[in-house]
């Protein structure tokens, strides 16, 4: 399965996010998976794509030309695809993901996991989605999605577009069905 994780490209955050991301990337490995993630070697997802490796895993990394040097990309990468802008880099991982899964991030992850939930409930794929809300980062966001609906700017059935984990075992025993 190609596991697409979108995740923070930050250094400054809490050492529980990168434990977390470790762990993931270790697992990912350790059942055969591939990650396809946004390239970088800075932050979550350069933890996650080291994680990976250290386990002899694969790993898809997909990064933009002009952040190859801002993100310092991951040349260590098993596939590194450079795109010309983000959003070829959306659509070429969009491409190899079978799975979606947000860990926390800024806004490049928040604006990669919407796009992915807006698509998914246009119809223009049946992909899950996941988000690990470690130390409930994302409860926020998702008081927001419930605004939306009280508002009348969101159906109930978007509602049902991804799911929720707080635990990394709660996500892989979803990655298993």
């Amino acid at each position: 399965m190609n596991i697409c994780v979108f995740c923070a490209a930050s250094d400054t955050i809490a050492e529980e996010y990168k434990t977390v991301a470790r762990q993931f990337g270790r697992s990912i490995a350790q059942r055969g998976h591939t990650l396809v993630y946004g390239g970088g070697n800075v932050g979550l997802m350069g933890e996650l794509a080291r994680a990976v490796h250290q386990e002899n895993g694969h790993v898809i990394g997909v990064i933009p030309e002009s952040l190859k040097l801002k993100e310092r990309a991951y040349t260590h990468a098993d596939r590194l695809v450079v795109t010309p802008d983000m959003r070829a880099r959306k659509a070429a991982m969009d491409e190899l993901a079978d799975v979606f899964v947000a860990l926390p991030g800024g806004f490049g992850t928040l604006e990669e996991v919407t796009e992915a939930i807006t698509a998914r409930y246009l119809g223009f794929h049946h992909k899950p989605i996941f988000f690990l809300n470690t130390r409930q980062f994302y409860n926020p966001l998702f008081e927001l999605f419930a605004h939306f609906s009280r508002e009348g700017f969101s159906q109930p059935q978007h509602d049902v577009a991804f799911e929720v984990v707080q635990t990394l075992d709660e996500l892989l025993a979803m990655l298993k069905h």
